[in-house]
């Protein structure tokens, strides 16, 4: 289960990763392509904007979980009891966020909402990334807790 799990983190850090660099080549052809006269590709900055947010919650779990996420050494390395309270308040804070993730999908999902710009999508695909990624960040500080 554990090399499982590490195993699904790692993929979602990779998607990240693909996500990032596609965007970084897209937005890279299409300000060549029009510097020589090539018509522009309007989705391009639009789905670049979405994937810096989702690509961000991708990656967050499995930097946790490497502990290569942003902290500050210098306060926590003669105190583990305040890397413990660190733990706390993420585990708080992930946990509503997993909540208002799920009740803005299902919110939006039920209203039908759409995103109408260059592509057009229901708008709660936008929000599904954080309760799963929310959810994941709650697994690594419960294993946090676990392993100190």
């Amino acid at each position: 289960m554990s090399l499982l799990y590490a195993r699904l983190l790692q993929g979602l850090a990779a998607c990240a990763a693909v996500l990032l660099g596609a965007s970084a080549l897209a937005i890279t052809l299409d300000v060549v392509g029009r510097n020589i006269g090539l018509a522009a590709v309007p989705w391009i900055l639009e789905v670049s904007e979405y994937v810096l947010p989702v690509a961000t919650f991708l990656v967050a779990p499995w930097l946790l979980y490497r502990n290569e996420h942003v902290r500050l050494d210098v306060l926590v390395a003669n105190r583990p009891w305040l890397n413990q309270v660190g733990n706390a308040i993420g585990l708080a804070v992930s946990a509503v966020l997993v909540v208002y993730g799920v009740r803005t999908i299902l919110n939006s999902a039920q209203q039908g909402a759409m995103v109408f710009k260059s592509v057009v999508f229901p708008e709660w695909w936008l929000y599904t990334p954080v309760p799963l990624c929310f959810a994941l960040l709650c697994i690594e500080f419960v294993r946090r807790f676990a392993h100190r």
